[in-house]
């Protein structure tokens, strides 16, 4: 069986692993890696700004409260940023390739958000891996707000090869 390793760092294969903390050496397929995040008005403010998004859905609770929301939304793409975090705070170095996005249902600032990744494929390719993370986001412990998958390279994982003795 293949365990790929950042460092050499040994964990029997078939444990169930889910990590929280920056410091991943081993990732293997079914391995989650998760944030907490509660997003504050200062970072939407700061996400409005930035992105140049002006929508009042996000800055004006009237606004929101207009069209049927409980008040000003997080900003989709400013929780979906979770995912690229995750994956960067665990493996520095890491290129963010691809994502898809399902936006289920609206972020209001307070919610606490749980992000993972959760590995479900990782391929060598030219001394590096592609890594591909199945993602996604849910709001106060239990309602699924973003789903869809990642792709990022690992430019820092390594192989190292682990026998099992047959019965």
């Amino acid at each position: 069986m293949l365990i790929r390793i950042l460092h050499c760092h040994k964990v029997h294969p078939l444990s169930p692993r889910c990590f929280t903390s920056a410091t991943l050496n081993v990732l293997m397929s079914g391995d989650v890696l998760r944030k907490t995040r509660v997003y504050t008005e200062e970072d939407v403010l700061q996400y409005s700004k930035v992105s140049c998004d002006s929508n009042p859905l996000h800055t004006d609770s009237a606004a929101a409260k207009d069209v049927g929301f409980e008040g000003p939304l997080v900003h989709g793409m400013l929780v979906a940023s979770l995912f690229p975090h995750i994956i960067s705070s665990h493996f520095p170095g890491a290129v963010y390739v691809s994502q898809s996005l399902n936006f289920k249902f609206p972020v209001y600032i307070g919610d606490q958000i749980i992000g993972e990744v959760q590995a479900t494929n990782l391929r060598e390719n030219k001394n590096r891996y592609f890594a591909k993370f199945k993602t996604r986001c849910v709001k106060n412990g239990d309602l699924l707000v973003i789903d869809g998958e990642a792709v990022a390279l690992l430019p820092t994982l390594t192989v190292e090869q682990i026998q099992h003795e047959k019965r």
